[in-house]
């Protein structure tokens, strides 16, 4: 990948990327307990919230991790807890352990989503302070982040107490004016497509430059060779999407798990941060699109 010239230089402190990626040898199997899941395409089988995957062994570790596509678990191998995991064991519990205290266990499993969803918030921040901003913009963005973070570390019953949503709904003006500076450029640029409903849609070598696609419904998108530089992809569902020789080299606000989630291969161009998903490369697995089963909230709109 060649370096993106829109992006400014790295950051420390709680929005320092590294800080932001799972390290599940440091988490308890969270992911694969709090969450509830419905057998579908994305799982072979119900489980409800709260209770232990039966693949998840007792060290914590899934026995069928490499093997989550061929056994119908591919919404695991797509999940990402952003770093959510590892705080709210290590840091929030100080390394205790859920499978000896109920009532830890309980505390625990109410942290966790709150926690993954401030996480989100507090990468996207992140993703806004690589940009080329304006210094006045950056230093709102810093601060922002350091108050999101102060959140994520408070204890566990004040922790529980917090609302996501209006912590985005505060953080949004911010990213917006982030992404609405750097897509001023883009001549012409992309209707707005803020919100829309594309599942399925042939958008095939479709030009969406500079276009917002926050929130848009892509779900089994054609966008094969389409142009996607500078498009603000927040939150955007690309599950099943097909991305093959598309350019989404300078996209805005793309996560690992959006990329995971779609098909492409070694012609798909992504962001120089990201990692070309490597069921990209390899033969593919059927998987059948269903209907999305409710709305999950995103981070901004």
């Amino acid at each position: 990948m060649t370096g993106d010239p829109h992006r400014g230089p790295g950051v420390g402190g709680p929005l320092d990327p590294r800080a932001l990626r799972a390290d599940c040898a440091s988490c308890a199997g969270l992911c694969c307990v709090v969450p509830a899941f419905s057998r579908s395409s994305d799982f072979a089988i119900d489980k409800p919230a709260g209770r232990p995957c039966p693949n998840l062994q007792r060290d914590c570790r899934c026995g069928i991790h490499s093997e989550l596509d061929q056994r119908g678990f591919h919404g695991c191998t797509v999940f990402d807890c952003l770093g959510a995991g590892q705080k709210v064991v290590q840091t929030v519990f100080a390394g205790r352990d859920w499978h000896e205290d109920p009532a830890v266990a309980q505390q625990m499993f109410a942290v966790f989503p709150v926690v993954r969803q401030l996480h989100e918030l507090l990468w996207h921040l992140a993703e806004a302070l690589a940009l080329d901003l304006p210094a006045g913009l950056r230093a709102e963005l810093a601060a922002a982040g350091e108050r999101i973070d102060a959140l994520t570390r408070q204890a566990p019953v004040a922790l529980a107490a917090v609302e996501p949503g209006d912590e985005f709904q505060r953080a949004n003006p911010l990213l917006q004016r982030a992404s609405e500076h750097l897509r001023a450029g883009v001549r012409p640029r992309g209707a707005d497509r803020r919100g829309a409903q594309l599942m399925g849609a042939n958008l095939r070598g479709a030009d969406l430059r500079g276009t917002s696609l926050r929130g848009a419904r892509l779900v089994g998108a054609d966008l094969r060779a389409a142009d996607l530089r500078l498009a603000d992809l927040t939150g955007a569902d690309l599950r099943g999407a097909d991305l093959r020789g598309a350019d989404l080299s300078t996209a805005l606000f793309v996560t690992q798990a959006q990329l995971d989630s779609a098909r492409g291969d070694a012609s798909t161009r992504i962001p120089a941060a990201r990692v070309l998903p490597a069921r990209w490369t390899r033969p593919a697995v059927a998987v059948r699109l269903d209907p999305p089963r409710g709305r999950r909230r995103k981070p901004t709109r």
